[in-house]
């Protein structure tokens, strides 16, 4: 009867602390009803254990009973405490990683890097308060206590032993405790890994997930980013530079050209208004000229949008204006084609210089061989790609 006394006077205390907080303290400091609610089902276990850890009638139960309930009891309060500072830890850290989130412009690089570092110091700490709680519940064993004693005798060969086994999961510790202290890598980058492109989409102590852009997910191990070049394009600023390529003919007028693109980006809303430039960059061996165009944009995403966008219009702007720009392949006479043998004869077995061409559908002067007489064309007129 006193048992059950205590543990629902446990009870009902926490019952009464979560209905402050979720009541009036939640309208001044909204942070505190999400505390309350994400606490409560630790509360009440760690409650209820305390209590019937305290009123427990050890000296009412037989000797061996006894000792057993008295074990339970202290291994459950060892398990709900750890449960429930967890779960405080981590409503204490919640709300700054919410506001984080929520930062925009020149800051969120900043916000980027303290949210990284915060969530892996989270995921640190909670790591080291498990295994405190678990090396505590077994030395709740006298056989563990015992051995315990004996791995602190030789704790330098067992210290050798446990890190030649956990040295992939200690070398990930210290990658991740890196990446994030070195701000090499944080949260929402974007990088590019294996060829793939993507944004971080999570960090933890053991892997890295990228999340790619036709949505799937690259995990990788956190060591990875250590070892291996990877590229970070928000490492300093979410600002990029997007490139346009082009191949035309030598006649496209550059110079209007650049004056349309001007035009088209200065009504487009993904161009930030910081750089532009159109160049010809290269000139090909096939008689066609490179062009390339380059526009600034606030992040990668309306880089890319943006470089489609400036692609379709010039297109389109070159088809409509100057079609006689567009990229055309040229092929000319052959050569030996133009030299007579010694008899005066053309070289095609055609008519006599003077005459007539023996068939009527070839004009003279042999501009193009007809298929079927001498092989094809050695000339053709001009094509396009």
């Amino acid at each position: 009867m006193v048992l059950a006394a205590v543990v629902a006077t446990s009870v009902i205390v926490v019952e009464g602390g979560r209905r402050l907080l979720a009541g009036r303290l939640s309208e001044r400091w909204p942070g505190a009803g999400r505390a309350a609610r994400r606490c409560t089902a630790p509360a009440f276990a760690f409650a209820a254990v305390v209590g019937a850890s305290a009123a427990m009638p050890y000296r009412a139960l037989p000797d061996g009973p006894d000792d057993a309930v008295r074990h339970l009891v202290r291994i459950a309060a060892i398990g709900v405490t750890t449960w429930l500072v967890l779960r405080i830890a981590y409503a204490l850290t919640d709300p700054p990683l919410a506001r984080l989130m929520r930062i925009e412009g020149e800051r969120n690089r900043r916000a980027r890097r303290a949210r990284t570092q915060m969530m892996l110091l989270r995921r640190i700490a909670s790591v080291v308060i498990v295994i405190v709680a678990l090396g505590a519940a077994l030395f709740t064993f006298p056989g563990v206590r015992a051995v315990g004693a004996g791995l602190l005798a030789s704790a330098g060969v067992a210290g050798l032993v446990v890190g030649i086994a956990a040295r992939p999961t200690l070398g990930n510790l210290l990658a991740g405790l890196q990446l994030a202290f070195s701000d090499a890598l944080r949260l929402d980058d974007v990088v590019v890994v294996q060829g793939q492109w993507g944004r971080v989409e999570e960090l933890t102590l053991s892997y890295v997930v990228v999340w790619l852009w036709d949505d799937r997910r690259l995990i990788l191990p956190v060591s990875y980013f250590t070892e291996q070049p990877f590229e970070n394009w928000t490492r300093h600023s979410s600002r990029v530079i997007g490139s346009v390529e082009l191949h035309v003919d030598w006649s496209v007028p550059l110079d209007e050209l650049r004056t349309e693109l001007y035009s088209m980006l200065q009504d487009h809303p993904l161009w930030d208004r910081r750089e532009w430039v159109l160049q010809a960059v290269d000139v090909l061996p096939n008689g066609l000229v490179q062009l390339r165009a380059l526009m600034s944009a606030a992040d990668s995403a309306s880089a890319w949008d943006l470089r489609c966008d400036v692609r379709e219009h010039l297109i389109a702007h070159i088809r409509a204006s100057y079609p006689e720009a567009l990229p055309r392949f040229r092929t000319g006479p052959d050569p030996a084609a133009d030299r007579e043998p010694a008899d005066g004869r053309p070289a095609d077995g055609g008519p006599s210089p003077g005459g007539e061409s023996a068939d009527d559908s070839v004009p003279a002067g042999g501009a193009w061989a007809a298929p079927g007489r001498d092989g094809p064309p050695r000339a053709e007129p001009l094509r396009r790609a």
